[in-house]
């Protein structure tokens, strides 16, 4: 049981992380957020950060960004489209080249294989730092 509460306290501790910088990253740009869309990144950044369970420290970092964007895009088009059928928008890249529907876009795609970057090397920290994992290593191809 102790076991379960460690990790349960972990993502928990990785999820408001995430939600909470996104957030910040958001306000920063936008000058505003919403609550769903700190859910939505801080989803984004536990997936982000459990590529680690999946993949061996020796898997490119290119490849790890790609996989985090398509995360993070996969996520979009998911909420953004059901959002868009109750008629809410939080974001809509409709003027951005090659998008769909105004919830995803090529621009933000590449913007996200950008971010996740500094999420791995985020996430890879915190869970050396604070939980004691593995020290992160990286190669980029």
């Amino acid at each position: 049981m102790k076991q379960y509460l460690k990790l349960l306290i972990k993502y928990l501790f990785l999820f408001l992380f995430g939600g909470f910088v996104y957030a910040g990253i958001e306000i920063g740009f936008r000058g505003y957020t919403y609550l769903l869309m700190g859910i939505v990144g801080a989803i984004a950044f536990v997936l982000i950060g459990l590529m680690n369970e999946i993949f061996q420290w020796d898997t490119p970092l290119l490849l790890q960004m790609l996989c985090g964007s398509l995360i993070v895009t996969f996520l979009e088009l998911v909420v953004g489209s059901i959002l868009l059928q109750h008629g809410i928008r939080m974001w809509d890249y409709s003027d951005q080249w090659l998008n769909y529907n105004g919830v995803i876009c090529l621009r933000f795609s590449a913007i996200w294989f950008i971010i996740s970057l500094f999420a791995i090397i985020v996430d890879d920290s915190l869970r050396y730092w604070v939980f004691d994992e593995e020290y992160p290593r990286y190669k980029w191809f």
